[in-house]
């Protein structure tokens, strides 16, 4: 059996921002809907799912992410996941400039938990909340050029 990862599924809270500050650190939007009905009700697992969605894709094509607000039934908000807690963790991105991801980070009021740590001469990361407070890291290989 082949398998891939398709797609890493985030519900947020303001779609519109999180699509701004993903598209503003370089990933395109692939398409965007309102879904609804029986098929929704039982991919999802709630009944009368009714949502706002939008894929997008970074730039070299070989990741998606799946950003979706609840219109029904009504989201609920949750204390931001911490880096140590049990479950879906965090969405990490490899980029050539740490620097400009986190000016870009900025501008959506979004910063690094801490600040950026170097792991020995291999790699500069940190971890940003992003919107809807999703753990965002992002690793710098300092290897590359």
């Amino acid at each position: 059996m082949a398998i891939r990862i398709d797609n890493v599924g985030i519900a947020v809270r303001d779609l519109e921002a999180t699509i701004a500050f993903f598209t503003d650190l370089g990933l395109t939007v692939l398409g965007r809907d309102t879904v609804s009905g029986d098929w929704t009700d039982t991919a999802v697992g709630l009944d009368g799912n009714h949502a706002r969605i939008a894929m997008l894709e970074t730039p070299d094509g070989n990741a998606r992410l799946e950003l979706f607000e609840y219109i029904h039934p009504e989201a609920i908000e949750t204390a931001p996941t911490l880096p140590n807690e049990i479950g879906m963790h965090r969405v990490a991105f490899a980029v050539d400039d740490i620097d400009e991801a986190l000016a870009i980070a900025a501008r959506h009021g979004c910063f690094p938990l801490r600040g950026v740590a170097q792991y020995q001469d291999v790699y500069r990361l940190t971890y940003v909340r992003g919107p809807s407070g999703i753990l965002v890291m992002f690793a710098q290989d300092l290897r590359d050029g």
